[in-house]
């Protein structure tokens, strides 16, 4: 019986250690559907050591270690509790283990918690139409492409970008406030289906998404049959939570147009964490 309470209390604390993290309240919920290409992963920037500040301690890889090493003692201090004995029985005993468990959750969260990023785009809601995305309409030249694999020439990567940062903005507000018929113009049924169904399942509480910083690169873009496909490598810091830590995201968004109609506009059609 003491095993079966010991492993219990170990569960309960692993489990508040990672409810936080699996509560992603942001457009699409952090997970993958829709559309799934197979993609090369982000290149690794290789940014310039910073040199410390004068009388500053050296900085040590000491840090990643200290939830996982207080989960496991929290975990250990529990054993012993149970099968040695520790501090006898009784509904004392298990108000003081209650105790240990929320405390021990409570300090690991706090040395996870990451430090303040620069604020970009927070709050940034411009209302553009998702025509804009890549710059004019197809050329009537470029329908003739259908090779799988091509590059439209006439699609342009700044400009595609600028728009595409602005719709993941736009969306995660829509997301925020429930607003499906906002959402509707600029994604496939597919995603519609699946985003209309988070929604409901959140069944009317609100959402406070806030991007606090936020990277676009362009991972791909190919012509599949009759459709022009820009994969988008979103990444940075999100906040999920009102007075919650940002956390770092990487995703990306497939977002597609038909070709043969040259007025059509750009539709989300999957959403893929990277």
């Amino acid at each position: 019986m003491t095993k079966f309470f010991t492993l219990f209390f170990v569960a309960l604390i692993s489990f508040g250690l990672s409810a936080h993290d699996a509560d992603a309240k942001r457009f699409g919920g952090g997970s993958s559907f829709g559309k799934q290409r197979q993609m090369s992963p982000a290149p690794q920037k290789q940014a310039p050591a910073a040199a410390p500040a004068p009388g500053a301690p050296a900085p040590s890889g000491a840090g990643k270690w200290l939830g996982p090493l207080a989960g496991l003692a929290a975990g250990g201090l529990l054993a012993s509790m149970f099968m040695g004995g520790g501090l006898g029985g009784g509904l004392g005993s298990m108000l003081m283990i209650l105790a240990l468990v929320a405390a021990g959750v409570f300090i690991v969260r706090m040395l996870r918690k990451p430090q303040p990023q620069p604020v970009q785009y927070a709050g940034h809601t411009e209302r553009a139409a998702m025509t804009d995305i890549g710059g004019t309409a197809v050329p009537a030249a470029s329908a003739a492409i259908s090779s799988a694999g091509s590059r439209p020439a006439w699609f342009e990567d700044e400009p595609f970008l600028r728009e595409a940062k602005k719709h993941f903005i736009r969306l995660q507000d829509a997301n925020d406030r429930g607003d499906l018929n906002d959402i509707h113009e600029f994604v496939t049924p597919e995603i519609y289906a699946e985003i209309s169904m988070q929604i409901r399942e959140r069944g009317g509480k609100p959402n406070k998404t806030e991007v606090v910083t936020l990277n676009a690169e362009i991972a791909d873009v190919v012509t599949e049959g009759d459709f022009v496909i820009a994969s988008v490598r979103f990444s940075g810091m999100i906040r999920e939570e009102a007075n919650a830590p940002a956390e770092s995201f990487s995703e990306i968004w497939h977002i597609q147009k038909s070709q043969s109609q040259p007025n059509a506009s750009w539709f989300i059609s999957g959403i893929q964490q990277a």
